[in-house]
């Protein structure tokens, strides 16, 4: 291994990849993890999910760099994480403020409708900076304390509530008081 960045997955004794990605990768990776979901358990699963998607790729072996190759896996992997959460989130918040309607009453017009809804917001929130919206999503649909959103992004409160504004005043400005 010594200077030599690539993955040298013959060179350990075993030659099991796995156990050189283990090695080499799972503390970085779950320190990357733990600072953007700060639970252990998620982070795990997170750094397990990387090293399944890296060895399936078959383009291990013959990177020069894999350590950029595994952070980009990592960084895709939490931005999927994201927009999957995002849609969930967005359907809980629209569910909570809705009456209870029986499923009878909902028919192909009203899915079609709320569907085209969470679109709308899913779309005004992709015109926000990804940091300003990281910073909305953690506050309002994660319900973070200001203060742990900003030792996580390494600001002060005073800038959480800056882009918590922004966000707001962007969505108001977007829908001009009406949810869609």
């Amino acid at each position: 291994m010594g200077d030599n960045p690539t993955l040298a997955l013959e060179a350990t004794p075993a030659g099991d990849p796995a156990a050189e990605l283990d090695a080499r990768f799972r503390r970085p990776l779950m320190t990357f993890f733990l600072r953007r979901v700060h639970h252990v358990a998620e982070a795990e699963d997170l750094t397990q999910e990387v090293f399944a998607r890296a060895l399936s790729s078959g383009e291990l072996g013959s990177l020069q760099r894999p350590d950029s190759f595994l952070f980009t896996v990592a960084t895709n992997l939490l931005r999927d994480r994201h927009r999957a959460h995002l849609r969930r989130s967005a359907v809980s918040a629209d569910n909570a403020n809705v009456p209870f309607e029986p499923l009878e009453d909902r028919g192909p017009e009203r899915v079609l409708e709320g569907c085209e809804s969470l679109k709308e917001v899913l779309s005004a929130l992709d015109e926000l900076s990804e940091r300003t919206r990281d910073i909305f999503i953690l506050f309002r649909l994660e319900n973070m304390k200001q203060r742990d959103i900003g030792l996580a992004f390494g600001i002060t409160v005073k800038a959480v509530e800056k882009h918590v504004l922004k966000a707001v005043t962007h969505l108001a400005r977007r829908f001009g008081g009406r949810l869609p």
